[in-house]
């Protein structure tokens, strides 16, 4: 599919692996045209979920809110103009996010928290890598973000909620092809015989991670019929697939 094609649903992942990264500039040129179209959801209609929930929600949009500054500084560096260029697309994405989750706690009358210790911890991790691991560690934040939106939109109960876990979702999935290429092209630069531990090693730290939001967020998560093994096996079988794509060849 070409990227001029992308403008209207999103293309499967499949497709989206295939684009170098002036396509993915494309891709997400026309993802931001498509969004500017369709508008936002109606906010006037406000929202109803459980408090477990408007919780989970709260942290996650904490989690989402940044200006990608550090990342794309790191990728600044790395001198290729058209990743950064993405990149700069991919963060305003990830912002929206923010917004969206934002707005939609106002519509469920709940306040947004300043702060988060798992986020601060997470952001004070990611800062103190190189481009390649703290690309490692966005993948396994968007891996588990495909799993909790699916789980919020086919959940809630509400039809606002739905539409904007729904929206979320769709960005996430075509996310995770966009970080796998990067990352593909940064491990082939590992002597061979790194290359596979590499990939082992970020499986299990999104394992890991997996089990740290099944636990943190087990009440919205038991609202939403997810028990946690059941949220925790699925976001493997996403990492498996994730792990997959980054241990082919180019």
């Amino acid at each position: 599919m070409s990227p001029a094609g992308l403008s209207g649903a999103a293309a499967p992942p499949a497709a989206l692996a295939g684009l170098d990264h002036p396509g993915w500039v494309a891709h997400f040129t026309a993802e931001a045209h498509r969004r500017a179209a369709q508008g936002d959801p109606d906010w006037s209609r406000g929202a109803r979920a459980s408090a477990a929930l408007r919780r989970s929600l709260q942290k996650f949009q904490v989690g989402e809110d940044g200006d990608g500054s550090a990342l794309i500084a790191k990728a600044d560096a790395a001198g290729d103009a058209a990743y950064t260029a993405a990149l700069r697309l991919f963060v305003a994405e990830e912002q929206n996010h923010a917004r969206l989750l934002a707005r939609l706690l106002a519509a469920a009358g709940t306040p947004l928290l300043g702060a988060h210790w798992s986020d601060a911890l997470f952001v004070r991790l990611r800062r103190l890598l190189g481009l390649r691991l703290e690309l490692m560690v966005l993948l396994v934040a968007e891996v588990v973000a495909v799993r909790y939106h699916r789980a919020v939109r086919d959940g809630a109960g509400d039809p606002l909620v739905a539409e904007v876990a729904g929206r979320i979702l769709a960005d996430e999935r075509r996310h995770i092809p966009f970080h796998c290429r990067r990352l593909r092209e940064s491990l082939d630069g590992l002597p061979a015989p790194l290359r596979s531990p590499a990939v082992a090693g970020w499986w299990l730290l999104a394992l890991g991670a997996a089990v740290f939001v099944a636990a943190d967020h087990g009440p919205a998560l038991r609202v939403l019929g997810v028990p946690r093994l059941r949220f925790t096996v699925d976001v493997a079988a996403v990492a498996a697939r994730a792990a997959r794509a980054l241990g082919r060849a180019r």
